[in-house]
């Protein structure tokens, strides 16, 4: 039985439960979690020997904190990220991921210097973290992340992105075709029906949804290998 791909709709309703009574998860928890998703598959995909200088692209919503998380942890795996987050969320949450980067001295550029900023950061850098837009991002792209897209595009670097590619429709992919086009793509609980579009290398990071909840929502997740908190989807997942 092939794994299921989620609408908008399903996904929400499936964050929701995670975070109830019933699933009992912080959303700090699950930022967390899915952070640290983000972080093992660029680790696993381009070397720190190699690829040692990510910019980290985060949003405003969920997206962005789950960027925060992974760029944390890539400055644990000894890597060299900085943040570009030219409108950062407003929920103490951000403030507190945002500290913690400052805390490991990551670089975060701020909001007013983004625009400037951005070509240069491009051109210093070796690989791209997309948290931009998430499951909950409906076009058309608007300032300041439109032009941001088109200069990320225009880099020809390697694009990792989180649970969609930023400016895809959740279900109908890129077909404004205004979106990004990554190289990796590292959905979380479970795919997005956007996804089947994506022809890169797919992997799942979602080890913290309960069996009870993954047999009520049919979502038939692969197994995730020894202690990895990411499983990467085979070509037939795709289909």
């Amino acid at each position: 039985m092939s794994i299921r791909y989620l609408t908008a709709q399903l996904a929400q309703q499936i964050d929701e439960e995670l975070m109830n009574a019933v699933g009992a998860f912080s959303l700090d928890q699950l930022m967390e979690l899915a952070g640290l998703a983000c972080a093992q598959t660029l680790s696993t995909v381009y070397s720190k020997e190699k690829y040692p200088k990510v910019l980290v692209c985060c949003g405003p919503g969920n997206q962005g904190g789950d960027g925060l998380v992974a760029a944390r942890h890539l400055g644990m795996f000894g890597y060299k990220p900085t943040i570009y987050m030219p409108k950062p969320g407003s929920k103490d949450i951000y403030r507190r991921l945002q500290k913690q980067c400052i805390n490991m001295d990551i670089l975060i550029v701020p909001p007013a210097a983004s625009a400037e900023e951005l070509p240069r950061l491009l051109q210093s850098s070796n690989l791209i973290l997309d948290a931009i837009f998430g499951f909950s991002f409906k076009p058309p792209v608007r300032a300041p992340f439109d032009d941001a897209l088109k200069l990320i595009s225009a880099s020809g670097l390697p694009i990792v992105s989180v649970d969609i590619p930023s400016g895809w429709d959740v279900e109908l992919g890129n077909a404004e075709g205004v979106g990004l086009n990554p190289d990796v793509l590292i959905s979380l609980t479970a795919p997005k029906v956007g996804a089947k579009y994506f022809k890169g290398r797919h992997f799942l990071g979602g080890r913290f949804v309960p069996k009870a909840m993954q047999e009520k929502f049919q979502l038939n997740l692969p197994e995730y290998p020894g202690f990895d908190q990411i499983v990467e989807l085979p070509r037939n997942y795709r289909m």
